[in-house]
């Protein structure tokens, strides 16, 4: 089975800045290595395409089931080890929801869909030695809620199993792919 290629050039700039584009979208994004300089840092982009990567999932589905959403945003902490390559050793992702009407059970499912079967970005993570945490926060008319929903990793654990998305998109799954 052969997927889809994705490819990103960066360019040089000066320093250890860089110019990221990928050629199959046109994105751009500026990185910068040293401290003071202004642009994402590596380790921060790759926290930043998993909060993207999750956010993108979880209010496809909350949409889908219909949700009274009028703001959310996800939060994304890591904690690096302190000798290099300094690794992620826990990621923490807070999906944060304000709404008349949120339902935590829906907002539940949708976490526990992107993290363990829709996130390419969260799943590359959880396949190495990184473990990492997701929890919701909504605030509406019912007061404030929040929740644990699920842990993903070390080295793959709490992941769906090889297959299982196809065949709960064959049962009429929330959502069939994710963008990524």
């Amino acid at each position: 089975m052969t997927g889809e290629t994705k490819t990103i050039v960066a360019i040089w700039g000066s320093g250890s800045t860089f110019e990221a584009v990928s050629e199959g979208d046109g994105g751009q994004v500026h990185l910068a290595g040293d401290e003071g300089q202004v642009g994402y840092r590596p380790t921060t982009l790759l926290l930043t395409a998993l909060a993207a990567c999750a956010g993108m999932d979880v209010i496809a589905i909350c949409r889908k089931k219909r949700q009274d959403v009028a703001r959310y945003e996800v939060t994304v902490s890591g904690e690096q080890r302190p000798g290099p390559p300094r690794t992620f050793s826990s990621i923490e992702v807070e999906h944060r929801f304000e709404g008349g009407k949120v339902d935590p059970a829906a907002v539940r499912r949708a976490i526990e869909l992107s993290a363990t079967q829709y996130c390419p970005v969260s799943a590359h993570l959880s396949q190495g030695d990184v473990t990492i945490s997701h929890r919701y926060r909504i605030t509406g008319a019912e007061g404030e809620q929040a929740a644990e929903v699920v842990v993903t990793g070390p080295h793959g654990a709490g992941l769906a199993p090889a297959g299982q998305s196809q065949a709960v998109a064959a049962a009429g799954s929330e959502r069939s792919a994710s963008p990524m």
